[in-house]
């Protein structure tokens, strides 16, 4: 997109009354610039088998092209209307928790062929309808789709046939890959494969967890085909993509492979929601915003984020600017809320939009009012920024279902250490890009760090390709977990961490649950005295063969085993954490392979709260912005070129101190660079 947008999600269907003039009225005074429509109101449009009716988007078409802004149209699909579920019971899933019943959304059956049938219509009427007006340009396919736990017959014979498919119909070769001899679960004829839902095999359980997450793959891939038979040159197809849910965004989303899912897409979409108030770090947003830029290598879209939404939402003074902004900062190319306005009724009433339930101007909305004037001043320094990141995090969903199978102590998961090790970056201010299993070699060489958590479930190949990353010269750091099973979930035979124990320099055949222990790090690590931390949830009794000792259990029975390792192997370094490790200690270990790895710099003087996130714009020049997550006024000096701050239009110097309100940010510009002095001579608009 060559220029920002600010938007809503906005449903003309919910207003307790005709305001359609003065909620654009008011949108233009808030600087919005596009909204997103008609993904919630199949049942409006199609309020009746085969009756069709439209005329509530035609009317916002029609009124938002007048007034200037954009339209993204939503196709219908994540909630069905009555009349199907009547005459088609079969559309909603079955679940563990067993037929489904209607009232909620996303309770679809993705597979259903009826469901498909009727969805394939509604989406060629309503897409046909709309892709000529002059105020479309894109279309969200579905919304936050998953596959819903879907598991009923029809699911399953779907499933059956994939595995006859994948086995070459060798029951043999799935019995012994899966270990079905344990307990009498072996299947010896295709026609007694019994239902999933029972299994209590873990390697059966995560192969249809696979096979769920490709019915999403496939479900999205077939609606942007629908789609692309109507999308005129320049219209886009999206989706908001959504992650895993502990009352906020969180990790990595279990029901969809976001890497394979993307594909079909001309550019990324995601949902982002975090805490506020006190609780604001921005995290939650460099996460997500790092992982949708990574499906696509691009600038992605927020299609919703919140204005208010929950009571321990509401943002306190100058949060909203700052959040917008950091989206800004991650590499968005467009902010939305969801929604325009605060519903009267029904189940999301107190998730508050950017108007509160009298409709009225009001404190957030006033400061909307700043953020979208500053988007549409500043559009041209703003847009477009790529970011170049040197360190890496490897996702995994295989591993994210098999530690779903086999949780650790106290109930942590596959994203409580993948959020561990991400956050901890991000409060050292290191740049981070995602990568998946299928990331070729020569795109992991792009890169000079690679961190690991918890590769549970890994091929072979896959293990291989890291331990070539590092003998070239790459840096790895892996935690606990890492190598232990292979793709099917079955435990490796060998010593483990199994393949990585090559580059790694360690190997372990012992582990255990920490009780009160903690590690003791050594003079390899810190030149400092020794230091100890408690170790949580998990150890590892590890041996070195060729690695150092940069930690060990501090405690009188666990006390000759390593904690944390460091091995050269080739060109590169293996690092390998033992132990879920606090976040103070991954400080430590974080910014010691960074060093190593040349990552240590400018930025890593900045301490959260303090942020700092840069990129290249359109015009070929650096920006940084400075992100103050702190409601304490927060001072650094400036330690980069000569640049100019973009909100106020001040010259910054180098070694100037630079000051940030409470909840503050500045950006800066940086014109010394070659390709951006070029394009201020060349006439090319920064402002």
């Amino acid at each position: 997109m060559e220029r920002l947008h600010y938007g809503v999600a906005y449903y003309d269907e919910y207003m307790p009354d005709d305001r359609l003039a003065k909620d654009i009225e008011m949108m233009q005074e808030a600087g919005i610039t596009v909204v997103r429509i008609a993904e919630s109101t199949w049942s409006t449009h199609e309020p009746q088998n085969g009756v069709f009716n439209f005329s509530s988007v035609d009317r916002v078409l029609d009124a938002m092209h007048a007034a200037g802004i954009s339209v993204i149209v939503g196709t219908p699909t994540y909630a069905v209307p009555a009349w199907m579920v009547r005459e088609h019971p079969e559309v909603l899933a079955e679940t563990r928790g067993g037929p489904g019943k209607y009232g909620a959304r996303q309770i679809m059956d993705i597979a259903s062929p009826a469901y498909l049938f009727y969805a394939e219509r509604i989406i060629r009427k309503l897409i046909g309808r709309v892709c000529g007006h002059p105020a479309v340009i894109g279309y969200q396919i579905d919304n936050e789709t998953k596959h819903y736990g879907t598991a009923g017959p029809n699911v399953q014979l779907r499933f059956v046939k994939a595995m006859r498919e994948k086995f070459g119909g060798d029951l043999g070769e799935l019995n012994r890959r899966f270990g079905l001899d344990y307990w009498s679960n072996r299947i010896d004829a295709w026609e007694d494969f019994p239902s999933v839902l029972g299994t209590i095999n873990g390697s059966l359980g995560a192969e249809f967890a696979r096979f769920q997450r490709q019915l999403v793959t496939e479900f999205l891939a077939w609606q942007v085909d629908i789609v692309n038979a109507y999308k005129k040159p320049g219209q886009f197809a999206t989706h908001n993509f959504d992650f895993d849910w502990r009352g906020h965004s969180y990790g990595v989303q279990r029901d969809v492979d976001h890497f394979k899912a993307s594909k079909p897409f001309d550019i990324a979409g995601v949902d982002i929601y975090h805490p506020s108030q006190s609780e604001l770090t921005g995290i939650e947003i460099s996460f997500g915003g790092d992982l949708a830029r990574s499906l696509k290598q691009s600038a992605y879209l927020v299609l919703e984020t919140q204005a208010q939404a929950f009571p321990h939402w509401t943002p306190y003074p100058g949060q909203l600017r700052l959040l917008a902004f950091s989206h800004l900062a991650s590499g968005a190319g467009m902010v939305a809320y969801w929604h325009w306005h605060s519903i009267h009724n029904s189940f999301e009433t107190y998730w508050k939009g950017l108007l509160s339930h009298d409709l009225q101007p009001n404190p957030v909305y006033e400061e909307a009012r700043t953020i979208g004037a500053d988007f549409a001043r500043l559009s041209g320094s703003l847009s477009g920024l790529r970011k170049i990141n040197r360190v890496a995090m490897l996702v995994s969903n295989e591993s994210l279902s098999a530690i779903d199978w086999f949780p650790l102590p106290g109930g942590v998961l596959y994203n409580d250490v993948v959020r561990r090790c991400y956050d901890a970056l991000y409060k050292l201010n290191a740049g981070c890009d995602f990568v998946h299993p299928d990331t070729e070699s020569k795109v992991l060489a792009e890169y000079d760090l690679i961190v690991v958590p918890a590769l549970y479930s890994a091929p072979d190949l896959l293990l291989e390709k890291l331990n070539g990353f590092t003998e070239k010269g790459g840096h790895v750091v892996y935690t606990f977990k890492s190598g232990f099973a292979n793709a099917d979930v079955q435990v490796r035979t060998s010593a483990q961490p199994g393949v990585i124990e090559r580059a790694c320099g360690v190997n372990y055949q012992l582990f255990a649950e920490p009780k009160n222990v903690r590690v003791r790090l050594t003079r390899n690590l810190l030149d400092t005295v020794e230091e100890s931390y408690p170790a949580e949830t998990w150890m590892e009794l590890l041996t070195p063969t060729t690695a150092e000792v940069w930690a060990r259990y501090d405690h009188p029975e666990w006390k000759e085993y390593a904690a944390i390792t460091h091995n050269v192997f080739g060109e590169g370094t293996a690092t390998y954490i033992g132990f879920m490790p606090g976040e103070d200690l991954l400080f430590k270990v974080f910014e010691r392979v960074l060093r190593d790895a040349g990552l240590w710099g400018e930025e890593q003087k900045l301490k959260f709260p303090l942020v700092v996130k840069s990129g290249v714009n359109g015009a070929g020049c650096r920006v940084r912005y400075f992100l103050n997550y702190s409601g304490e006024p927060a001072a650094f000096e400036y330690g980069y070129r000569d640049g100019r701050e973009l909100l106020s239009g001040r010259d910054i110097r180098h070694g100037q101190l630079l000051r940030l309100p409470a909840w503050g940010f500045a950006i800066v510009e940086d014109r010394e660079s070659a390709a951006c002095s070029a394009a201020m001579e060349d006439g090319v608009a920064l402002d």
